[in-house]
């Protein structure tokens, strides 16, 4: 598979890299474009804050930019947390996408949005305050109706970002767990 990897909102950090390495050592292709040009950051809040400095259009005016060398191959969008929201939307606006894997975080749904039996993958902490309970059913809802086959992966006491292990959020039972599903399931496509 061709992949898309977008990082977190704490920028391209080692586990971006790690991941992509791990997805590369299973036979797939990545790429993992840096949205924030070189910017890292120590906590969530501080690179939220960049994110809404540098504003959601121009982030993905710069996913669309970096993915688009690519699509034509059939992608498969995925990300980490604000980088899975990013994937979302470029893969509920890409025809030719071939999956969606999602760690750690959702994004809001065009009312407008179809696609094709779109095989979604989700993998999220239980409880997580950026992805409750009441907004996942909502999202799951809206996925479906839109034509995205959805499945949903949810790790009890896990930290919101579980398989950075350079966060106090990682959880490695999850993690293992987590990789080893999302492996299966790019294998599937």
């Amino acid at each position: 598979m061709n992949i898309m990897l977008f990082h977190s909102a704490y920028g391209l950090r080692p586990a971006v890299h790690a991941a992509a390495d791990q997805l590369r050592a299973a036979g797939h292709e990545v790429w993992t474009p840096d949205l924030f040009e070189g910017r890292t950051f120590e906590t969530v809040e501080e690179g939220l804050a960049f994110r809404e400095e540098l504003g959601t259009d121009e982030l993905l005016k710069r996913a669309v930019l970096a993915a688009a060398p690519y699509s034509e191959r059939g992608l498969v969008y995925a990300g980490f947390s604000l980088g899975a929201a990013t994937a979302q939307t470029l893969a509920l606006g890409d025809d030719k996408a071939r999956g969606l894997l999602l760690l750690h975080g959702t994004s809001d749904i065009a009312e407008n949005a179809s696609v094709a039996d779109l095989p979604v993958q989700l993998h999220v902490a239980e409880p997580d305050a950026f992805e409750t309970d009441d907004w996942l059913s909502a999202w799951y809802l809206r996925m479906g109706r839109a034509g995205a086959d959805v499945e949903v992966y949810r790790y009890p006491g896990a930290g919101h970002l579980y398989t950075d292990p350079d966060l106090d959020d990682y959880d490695a039972e999850a993690a293992e767990a987590t990789w080893r599903t999302a492996l299966g399931f790019l294998d599937s496509l």
